[in-house]
């Protein structure tokens, strides 16, 4: 490798995977730490990305590749473009080719492992992570992946003894054990199969603490007293009621209910990329009914209340069966007849 190849891709930014079997699939901050060093191009297609237009970003990668075709970095972003489009066979292709020009990055040996998974092939995932971890032995992320790996290969060697064997409770009780570690809450339907077992009580997502005005009974004529001035909302009520709200979207996000959460978002909410209302709608109603499972958590928050409006800053950890992110997120609210909405995200 020639030391100007050896200095580019020296300057190709680590992506930041989170953590689960298919963590790369929507990495969008790919240049973020080094952009300086990245051609405009290839920073004008990253920016597609993050906006959520990835059709956009492909016509912006493809046109850079055209006149650099061995660009480690932008034919890594390439990748992940194809993969955000569900053209999985196309990533694939791409991350193979750049393991057998660049072998030492562990970066594309982890996406691979992401697409095989993703199609349930899960020995060539183990493959993949192996070879990360060999080209780059503290490569936490790969280590962290080839766990879930592990487990699913695990699941279905318990499946299969369970088949043989109905009566096979060690089985049995190993595999509820795993589907626990994929599943947001224990599936009571698998668990309530092992006889001998104490069955764990679920953790659904509770909704928002509602505080309701409590009910004033009849009570005995008394004497007349001063009148009692109305309670006033103080700002901690206020926050109390914005981080209700924003657990309260989670929760919905968490149960994949489009409707309900929806429902959050004010009707001057700003889409990204002025993208229009009823296609945004539609993108996020997706988002949350294709996975098998969601799960939102939301730590960290800060609340800031101007006037009619409040700013949330929070540590967001989503994880669903096919990506896992920790990410710090901001919300735009605003009181309509007090209700809290959200007019801003990002």
């Amino acid at each position: 490798m020639s030391q100007t190849t050896a200095k580019r891709i020296a300057q190709m930014p680590l992506p930041r995977f989170s953590a689960a079997i298919l963590s790369a699939a929507l990495l969008l901050s790919l240049l973020a730490p080094v952009a300086w060093a990245a051609p405009a191009t290839v920073q004008d297609a990253s920016q597609a990305l993050r906006k959520g237009q990835p059709a956009v970003a492909l016509d912006k990668i493809n046109a850079f590749l055209n006149a650099n075709p061995k660009d480690a970095q932008g034919r890594f972003l390439k990748g992940l473009i194809l993969t955000e489009l569900g053209k999985n066979v196309d990533a694939i292709k791409v991350f193979t080719t750049l393991t057998e020009d660049y072998p030492e990055l562990p970066e594309p040996y982890n996406n691979l492992a992401v697409l095989y998974a993703a199609q349930a092939d899960y020995e060539r995932a183990k493959n993949s992570l192996e070879m990360a971890i060999r080209t780059h032995p503290s490569y936490a992320t790969a280590h962290e992946n080839l766990g879930d790996i592990y487990a699913k290969m695990a699941s279905q060697a318990y499946d299969k003894a369970m088949q043989l064997d109905k009566s096979n409770l060690s089985a049995q009780t190993k595999l509820a054990l795993i589907q626990d570690l994929f599943s947001p809450a224990p599936r009571q339907q698998d668990i309530a199969k092992v006889k001998e077992t104490p069955k764990p009580v679920a953790k659904p997502v509770a909704p928002a603490p509602v505080v309701a005005t409590p009910a004033v009974e009849p009570a005995a004529p008394v004497k007349p007293q001063a009148p009692v001035a109305a309670a006033v909302a103080t700002p901690i009520d206020a926050k109390e009621s914005i981080v209700n709200t924003v657990q309260a979207w989670a929760a919905a996000w968490s149960a994949r209910d489009p409707a309900a959460y929806l429902a959050f978002y004010d009707a001057e909410f700003m889409t990204p990329a002025g993208m229009d209302r009823p296609t945004w709608e539609a993108q996020r109603s997706e988002r949350l009914t294709k996975p098998d499972f969601i799960k939102v958590d939301l730590d960290y928050i800060k609340t800031n209340i101007q006037d009619n409006t409040a700013t949330v800053r929070f540590l967001q950890r989503y994880a669903s069966n096919t990506f896992k992110s920790s990410d710090r997120k901001t919300l735009t609210l605003i009181n309509r007849n007090g209700t809290w909405k959200i007019q801003e995200e990002r």
